[in-house]
């Protein structure tokens, strides 16, 4: 199998456990480039995303995706999440390690206040 067809099938089984374990928390997803990292909070249950930030927005101008970035990206996604409301997610690694970048996204979210 080539590396995207493997990459699918894990973010498919990671979020296959998350639905069955999600109820009607919404899903704080985690997207990784090479150079960007994004994230969003997202309502399965309505089809909607209430939140979304990038090191592409206006407040992350000529940054690039390292730990230190996706720190400040899991800080500004749990206020923009606390102010629509949202206090409890199920996180969405979206197949990647909960190493690096990820995990600092995940603690900082947690450090500023959303549970997961």
């Amino acid at each position: 199998m080539s590396k995207l067809a493997n990459s699918i099938r894990r973010k498919n089984r990671t979020r296959h456990k998350l639905s069955s374990v999600s109820g009607d928390k919404c899903r704080l997803s985690v997207y990784k480039s090479n150079k960007h990292i994004y994230v969003q909070v997202i309502d399965d249950s309505k089809g909607v995303t209430l939140a979304a930030v990038s090191t592409l927005s206006k407040e992350f101008s000529g940054v690039v995706a390292n730990a230190s970035s996706a720190e400040r990206l899991g800080d500004v996604i749990a206020k923009n999440a606390i102010a629509k409301g949202v206090n409890e997610v199920v996180f969405d690694r979206g197949g990647y390690k909960y190493h690096g970048c990820i995990k600092a996204l995940a603690d900082s979210a947690r450090k500023a206040g959303l549970r997961f």
